[in-house]
């Protein structure tokens, strides 16, 4: 333990020698979480909306004001036919075209139905599926007024009204901060985790310092710790960071208990880190293992459900997601803020980062060939 402890010694010293690395490890992250959570929004709003109304009657009138009045969209183009409303579409002015036909309101009131039509542009599929979606609520809403409208009329015959009442459990607000910050903060972790991890024995190799290390008395054990205590102390504080932005920044309390998600983490990032430190023993530059690195944590973000419900990727993909430690720890950290989940709910989880450490680590100790430098 004595050889354990002037490893540590060396590896802090030489970390905090460096006033780049406390900014990169500190600075950084402090400023991508105050800055990502804000632009990562997964609500779609200022749609621009062209509207082509052949009717230009008082019902016409008021839906189109009660799409634009939702909030979600902007009405920039007012055409008299549905060839100058496409064309606006082609000059990227208008998301979507709303055309109201003739005899909309005649129709509506006399045959109790009518017809709309909604184009539209699907370069970004997302926005106009969520546009397209929104605007068919809200006229599904406005058809539900005039019909609660008509039946205080006793010419009309009553029709049957069902009300439906709702609540979202776990985030009731339906505050995307809430769902995307600790996600964002665990890919803040693992990118900072790994990648400092897997520059580490490279870096020695290149200094020349791994030679004095090999013909030392040193185990190989000792050495790999040395090399994955100091950055796991650094990860656990960039975290604990982040849950203060999180907490006085976005207002995100957990329900759940702060000990739940130290105690993941802390086998989470014995996990990252010996991943880290696995690359950095086969890597013979810091360049080659800062790239094979950032590969590798890329695909494991990108395919971790922060972005993309994992239920929503095809069948082989969900089953890589077992093999990617990143989507147990955002997995976990929404249980634990919004569900407030204890140690008992996430044994899964814990098991199984548990095993991740176990494998990358014991790979990492077993590659490191003390006597080739």
């Amino acid at each position: 333990m004595r050889v354990l402890k002037f490893l540590l010694q060396k590896e802090f010293l030489q970390i905090f020698r460096d006033p780049s690395i406390f900014r990169i490890l500190f600075i950084a992250p402090t400023i991508q979480l105050l800055i990502l959570p804000l632009a990562a929004d997964y609500q779609i709003k200022n749609i621009n909306l062209g509207v082509v109304d052949h009717d230009r009657s008082a019902y016409s009138t008021k839906l189109v004001n009660k799409i634009v009045a939702s909030g979600y969209f902007r009405l920039k183009d007012y055409s008299n036919t549905f060839q100058l409303g496409l064309h606006a579409i082609e000059q990227d002015k208008t998301d979507l075209i709303l055309e109201i036909p003739t005899h909309f309101e005649r129709d509506l009131v006399k045959e109790n139905e009518a017809t709309l039509f909604i184009a539209a542009n699907s370069i970004n599929g997302v926005k106009a599926g969520l546009g397209t979606a929104y605007i068919q609520n809200i006229i599904q809403d406005y058809n539900g007024e005039v019909r609660t409208q008509w039946i205080q009329f006793p010419r009309f015959e009553p029709l049957p009204t069902i009300d439906v009442t709702y609540s979202d459990w776990y985030n009731p607000n339906m505050n995307y901060q809430f769902f995307m910050v600790p996600g964002i903060l665990v890919m803040l972790v693992t990118i900072i985790g790994s990648n400092f991890a897997a520059l580490n024995i490279v870096k020695e190799k290149e200094l020349g310092t791994i030679e004095q290390i090999n013909v030392s008395p040193i185990k190989k054990i000792y050495f790999i710790l040395g090399k994955l205590i100091p950055f796991w102390v650094l990860a656990l504080s960039v975290l604990t960071i982040g849950l203060i932005i999180a907490r006085f920044v976005y207002g995100i309390i957990p329900l759940g208990h702060y000990l739940t998600i130290y105690v993941f983490a802390t086998f989470y990032l014995l996990a990252i880190l010996g991943l880290g430190l696995l690359l950095s023993t086969y890597a013979h530059t810091q360049q080659q293992s800062f790239l094979v690195s950032f590969f590798i944590t890329m695909i494991f973000n990108l395919m971790s459900g922060l972005y993309t419900p994992i239920e929503s990727m095809p069948e082989w993909a969900q089953i890589i997601t077992k093999l990617n430690p990143v989507s147990y720890f955002i997995e976990v950290m929404r249980m634990v803020v919004l569900k407030g989940s204890g140690l008992a709910d996430i044994k899964y989880q814990i098991f199984a980062v548990l095993g991740f450490a176990i494998f990358f680590n014991g790979w990492a100790i077993l590659n490191y060939k003390k006597r080739s430098g």
